[in-house]
């Protein structure tokens, strides 16, 4: 299994001179730069190092004040600042006012600081490399006490806090969906910066809400409150109430830095209503419907069971965070994903639809969040070295591990042995990849029960596919006629926005091949394979959706040099006019010469075959004898799909095929490379096919392949017939006539 690489250092990304000129007057704004399509991190005017994290671009500040914790690279890591004793006995501010001046005077610098690495960030040096923080996670580092006292430093962690940073400073985005492995230590980390957002503002509301009420309440109190209680004076704002409230943390007065020129006694203040307040709500459709929120943390988003539903709930909060086109409060939201009948699939639907890649025309994904996946092998307990990174594979030497203890074998080993241990119970192996996944397709696992299909085996294959998706095993590209002349010879050329996936081509003397019988043009490599099709009649739709067009080419077992049982082309695709999809259908049959058996529910493409003098690559349904089609059937060729023995036969071929060439063999690995095919069979529903249009396409490619399996049997019927004979019984001596 591949490790995926979280984060991606940009040379260049942005030209030196004008980083360096910009730099130099400060220029860089906090926020989205559309100039250069990056998010702009730093509060310097200075920017360094351009991140991207899963697709956004982050400019981080300029490096500077790097703190060094030792002069030996070796014992440079992250270390807890100690927190000076003089100032840890005072517990308010008002006990800070009640200070000599002189006593004051001594720790102004050291306060002022505190506030400067709050706004800006920290740097130090981590084994000898310079390293950034952001303002929240130093606060989630130095200053919040979690159940395990201080929080450890973990490199996920810093690349979370910093694409957390991006989204809050966006302007585009209303904040992250964080799709995460158990125990990542989210819960702790969103309560820690609630709080320290809370404390800075004035006149603002944070909420928070998870799979349950009672869950919201428990990280309300058993998080939120204690982090707050132990914050230093010198960060804690005037609380009104209850020092632990169970539903209600008000702020009267937000902190504010106690410098030569602000000291006051705080006791004076206008402290009339509430500035700022933290609480949660129950889980509902309608939590926080028509209030205004400046921070929304969402624990638990996956596991949202019936009646409650993320979906609708994020359409009603999500309103919560604007006031008209303008953002004004962020969400972070996180979760492992329940199975999908138990709330994964409406997380599944916001996570996807949270892709920065595909944005609409206000620049914003289709949520308005932006989606992060930190694989379970950055994040794992007990495999996280001194300086917080993870310990992939198994070391030479053991390694001291964040908490002391020596790590002897790697983080993947040790996952893949946990896998092999679940091989014979898979619903505890999906359980498994669930809350703890290496990919964002482990983290949706359904459960088994509920697929028509062996899931086992197709997950098998899909995560054997992930381990060849850096290879060139599957070709994109487009087939073209030669020289641009129709009924020709058709090439391939590959094209990475193409159409077309492939993963054999013939060898020469098989390309382009036809046969001519009667006049007419039939495919010469019949007996090596066959497509199947699932096609559509109409250009446009209504919504501008509508299916797409699939289309799948599979061999079949010959003498020729072709691999048998090889699904070899998938096609899943609308282009702007049905013409064209039915010229690349067109194509793909001469190019490969294989027949087509195809759904005549939608003739156009029977239909367009015809016309063009290629009705010899349209094959008969093979479940009926010539002189049993109907008068369409014989014209154009192709197969009904209204028929419920055509369905049921249809899912039992892909049922058939997974089961013989799917997942792991006896010889290795299926090689069915194709996983948009492979996630479409994991789906499929027999009883609403009209979503599957690969599952369709697929399992007719298998039936034509296979014809001579529903080739009607004519029924021979014995009857007597007297030859007009006399029979004699030869038993005895004498014969004697019956």
């Amino acid at each position: 299994m591949y490790k995926q690489s979280l984060v991606q250092v940009l040379k260049d990304y942005i030209k030196p001179s004008v980083v360096k000129k910009n730099n130099r007057y400060k220029k860089w704004k906090y926020g989205y730069d559309k100039d250069h399509d990056v998010v702009v991190i730093s509060k310097t005017g200075e920017i360094g190092e351009i991140y991207e994290i899963q697709n956004l671009k982050i400019a981080l500040p300029a490096t500077n004040n790097v703190f060094k914790s030792s002069s030996k690279e070796k014992d440079q890591r992250w270390q807890q600042l100690e927190y000076p004793i003089e100032l840890k006995k005072i517990k308010t501010v008002y006990e800070w006012n009640q200070q000599p001046e002189s006593f004051k005077e001594k720790w102004y610098d050291y306060i002022n600081n505190e506030f400067i690495k709050r706004e800006e960030g920290y740097w130090y040096y981590n084994k000898g490399v310079p390293t950034y923080i952001t303002g929240a996670h130093y606060m989630y580092l130095q200053w919040t006490k979690i159940d395990v006292g201080a929080a450890e430093f973990r490199e996920s962690n810093r690349l979370f806090f910093i694409f957390w940073e991006a989204c809050k400073a966006d302007s585009r985005s209303y904040g992250m969906c964080y799709l995460k492995n158990r125990r990542s230590g989210f819960s702790f980390m969103a309560s820690a910066d609630t709080v320290n957002q809370a404390t800075i503002s004035r006149d603002s509301r944070y909420g928070i809400l998870s799979k349950s009420g009672a869950d919201a309440k428990k990280m309300f109190t058993d998080k939120v409150v204690p982090i707050s209680i132990n914050y230093p004076f010198f960060f804690k704002p005037i609380q009104d109430g209850m020092e632990r409230p169970k539903t209600e943390l008000s702020y009267k007065v937000p902190s504010r830095r106690l410098t030569r020129n602000s000291v006051k006694d705080t006791s004076t203040e206008e402290t009339d209503g509430l500035d700022t307040t933290i609480d949660w709500k129950n889980t509902g459709d309608n939590s926080y419907d028509g209030e205004k929120l400046k921070l929304l943390v969402h624990d638990e988003s996956g596991k949202w069971e019936r009646p409650d539903n993320i979906l609708n709930n994020w359409r009603v909060t999500k309103t919560t965070l604007r006031l008209g086109r303008r953002i004004v409060g962020k969400c972070m939201m996180g979760s492992t994903s329940n199975a999908l009948d138990k709330g994964g699939s409406n997380f599944k639907k916001l996570y996807e639809a949270s892709d920065v890649t595909k944005r609409n025309r206000n620049g914003q994904t289709s949520s308005g969040l932006y989606s992060l996946f930190i694989p379970m092998e950055w994040n794992y307990e007990g495999y996280i070295d001194s300086y917080g990174f993870p310990v992939f594979d198994t070391p030479k030497k053991p390694v001291k591990g964040v908490d002391g203890e020596e790590i002897e074998i790697g983080v993947i080993s040790h996952w893949e042995n946990e896998v092999e241990g679940l091989q014979d119970d898979q619903d505890g192996l999906n359980e498994y990849y669930r809350q703890f996944p290496r990919t964002e397709k482990h983290a949706f696992r359904d459960e088994t029960k509920q697929s028509l299909f062996n899931l086992a085996k197709i997950y098998e294959q899909i995560d054997y596919n992930e381990d060849l998706r850096n290879t060139n095993v599957v070709t994109q590209g487009n087939f073209q006629w030669e020289g641009g002349i129709k009924d020709t010879r058709v090439l391939f050329v590959p094209n990475k926005n193409g159409r077309f996936l492939i993963s054999w081509v013939p060898p020469a003397n098989l390309q382009n091949k036809y046969l001519i019988k009667n006049g007419v043009k039939y495919p010469g490599n019949e007996h090596c394979g066959a497509f199947g099709c699932d096609s559509y009649d109409i250009s446009g739709t209504v919504d501008g959706r509508g299916s797409k067009g699939a289309l799948h080419g599979l061999t079949k077992f010959s003498m020729e040099d072709v691999p048998p049982n090889l699904f070899f082309l998938e096609y899943i695709a609308r282009p702007q006019t049905a013409e064209i999809f039915f010229e690349d259908v067109l194509m793909s049959l001469v190019f490969y010469g294989m027949p087509l058996l195809a759904e005549n529910n939608k003739p156009r493409l029977l239909y367009y075959l015809k016309r063009r003098g290629y009705r010899g690559y349209s094959m008969n349904r093979p479940d009926k004898v010539l002189h049993k089609l109907s008068v369409t059937e014989r014209e154009i060729g192709g197969i009904p799909n209204s028929s419920e023995d055509i369905k049921q036969a249809h899912a039992a071929a892909i049922e058939d095929y997974i089961e013989n060439h799917i997942g792991l063999l006896e010889d290795g690995y299926g090689n069915m490379y194709f996983q948009r095919t492979l996630e479409d069979w994991e789906k499929f529903n027999i009883n609403n096919r009209t979503k599957h249009d690969a599952s369709i396409s697929s399992g007719l490619a298998i039936m034509a392949c296979n014809k001579n399996r529903y080739t009607p049997v004519a029924k021979r019927t014995v009857s007597q017939v007297t030859l007009g004979f006399k029979k004699y019984n030869n038993t005895g001596v004498n014969s004697k006539i019956i």
